[in-house]
């Protein structure tokens, strides 16, 4: 037994390496996925929208780029779909310059195969990006039309029948912010919730890094939060259970497919952290190998 200890206690970290590839690349190839169990916060984000009434206006902040599309691209597009699937008048924007592009992305994937029924200008519009960061925020918060004089199709947007009557960001009902970092889900909480508490809600997604930083801002600033890809993985079983009948479109199951070699991966590494620890502790018994 002590033989074959020393042995484990040497190996060669390349096998580790090997395993991990494994653990991630197996799941990959076969598809592997495990049912995900909502969240507090996951189901705060599904009730704060359920809450809504058909009609009600929703800012939707589209705040990263692609080097965060891989943890928020799932959450963004679940949450168009659920705001479409309550028949919400959708307000798009983004602090980020490529923003722009996340948005019509997702309105590709969600709003014009799914919601053939809704018409730019009249359900949905990209306002699109302006620089300034959290002075944007600032601004909108009082008067919309000084910044966005268009849409990000460069149509006014006193011609756009939903943009009439709205006249600030104090006009919606919710803002939904998917944010990589800075500008983001501070900034809005600073800016356009602390400043109108009785008048703004919000609710957000982000990243693993940048969750933790925003769990004081619960519940009072912030409604509800989806964290990184565990997060999305969550909203996408809250949301496909309750508004899609069937399979859903493999577009509204990538948190949970991501969430496969995830696990896995946690589950070799929980399990390397014992067995290294054992073999220290069989060791300190039996002394070094000689």
């Amino acid at each position: 037994m002590w033989s074959v200890v020393d042995k484990l206690a040497a190996l060669d970290r390349r096998w580790i390496f090997l395993l991990m590839l494994l653990a991630v690349a197996i799941p990959i190839l076969f598809e592997l996925q495990f049912d995900e169990t909502p969240t507090q916060q996951a189901q705060a984000v599904f009730d704060e929208i359920e809450r809504l009434q058909p009609g009600d206006p929703v800012l939707l902040s589209f705040d990263y780029d692609p080097a965060s599309e891989g943890e928020l691209s799932p959450m963004a597009s679940s949450l168009v779909l659920h705001c479409a699937s309550r028949d919400l008048k959708l307000y798009f924007l983004s602090l980020y310059p490529v923003g722009p592009q996340m948005i019509e992305e997702n309105i590709q994937k969600v709003i014009l195969p799914d919601f053939p029924d809704y018409v730019y200008g009249e359900d949905y519009v990209n306002l699109g990006y302006k620089p300034g960061y959290e002075a944007v925020v600032k601004v909108i918060m009082t008067d919309l039309r000084e910044l966005y004089t268009t849409d990000s199709r460069g149509t006014n947007i006193d011609q756009i029948p939903m943009c009439q009557g709205i006249q600030s960001v104090q006009d919606m009902k919710l803002i939904v912010n998917v944010s990589a970092g800075y500008p983001g889900v501070k900034e809005w909480v600073q800016y356009a919730v602390t400043p109108y508490p009785d008048k703004v809600r919000m609710v957000a997604g982000v990243t693993g890094v940048q969750a933790p930083y925003m769990y004081p801002y619960i519940p009072k600033q912030l409604r509800g939060m989806l964290g990184a890809i565990k997060g999305a993985a969550e909203y996408e079983e809250l949301v496909n259970e309750a508004y899609i009948e069937g399979e859903p479109r493999p577009v509204y199951r990538e948190g949970v497919r991501r969430m496969g070699p995830q696990s896995v991966a946690h589950l070799l590494m929980i399990g390397l952290i014992l067995a290294g620890n054992t073999l220290f502790f069989l060791q300190k018994i039996h002394g070094p190998a000689r």
